[in-house]
């Protein structure tokens, strides 16, 4: 079983990125946390690197069932979405899978929540 699922696509970081905002949004999710590789990698280790982020991204009816159901979910969360440069014009875009993720867990019970949130970030990435 794969961890994650992904697309590239023939468009420019920034405007891959608006999209891929844009269609989380629409699926429910909104975004905890962002961190911007490039810009911490130059300040960090004063190295270049390619457009490269990271958005945590929560669908929070998902989130509170499945913290509801098992207390230390919260070490699982959120489920990431990666947006990387591969060049100029192209982009791809990777999104973790919530039930590979969760398997590890052994809650039988989140099982429901890791599949619809499944469901809803293979959305995106198809839409891109």
């Amino acid at each position: 079983m794969s961890y994650y699922f992904s697309k590239t696509v023939n468009a420019g970081f920034e405007e891959t990125e608006k999209k891929t905002r844009t269609l989380l949004k629409e699926m429910g999710f909104g975004i905890l946390i962002e961190a911007d590789i490039k810009a911490t990698m130059k300040m960090r280790l004063d190295t270049v690197f390619r457009n490269y982020k990271i958005l945590g991204a929560c669908n929070p009816q998902s989130a509170y069932n499945a913290l509801l159901t098992e207390d230390k979910i919260g070490l699982m969360l959120p489920c990431n979405v990666v947006i990387q440069e591969i060049d100029k014009e192209k982009t791809e875009v990777a999104a973790i899978d919530p039930v590979a993720s969760m398997a590890v867990v052994n809650n039988p019970k989140l099982g429901g929540f890791a599949e619809q949130v499944r469901i809803k970030l293979q959305k995106v990435i198809e839409l891109l």
